[in-house]
């Protein structure tokens, strides 16, 4: 069997405030964006890897979801406890101060963790923790 990541989908509360953190703070390319308002839905990725992309998505735009789960869904946002994801970079010193040098709101600078991995953290404007893993 023969299965890769291809997307993955983070909520957004701010589409231009999404785009602008993603390909200005984080390099990315912009590879679609559909919609109107802030329902708008907008596919990222890393230059030169088609393959994988992070879909940035109105959180709570499914019909099924009730209003109750939507205020959930807010108030999760606004502590930043919804949505994360983990990139990865060969040098994270280098990354960590580039991302920082653009006003990103630092979580954790760079740190050794107890399970072996070294990594940083940072929040995109929606409040999803962006946890950046050194590769080794």
């Amino acid at each position: 069997m023969d299965i890769s990541i291809h997307t993955t989908a983070l909520p957004h509360d701010d589409p231009d405030a999404s785009v602008s953190f993603y390909r200005d703070i984080l390099g990315f390319e912009v590879r679609s964006d559909v919609g109107k308002g802030a329902m708008r839905w907008i596919t990222v990725g890393p230059v030169g890897r088609p393959d994988t992309s992070i879909l940035l998505a109105p959180p709570a735009a499914d019909p099924g979801i009730t209003d109750d789960e939507r205020r959930t869904i807010a108030e999760m946002m606004a502590k930043g406890t919804y949505g994360w994801i983990l990139l990865a970079t060969h040098d994270l010193d280098a990354t960590f101060e580039e991302v920082q040098s653009k006003d990103a709101e630092v979580v954790q600078e760079p740190t050794e963790q107890p399970y072996g991995i070294r990594d940083c953290a940072f929040r995109d404007p929606a409040g999803n923790l962006i946890r950046i893993q050194e590769l080794r």
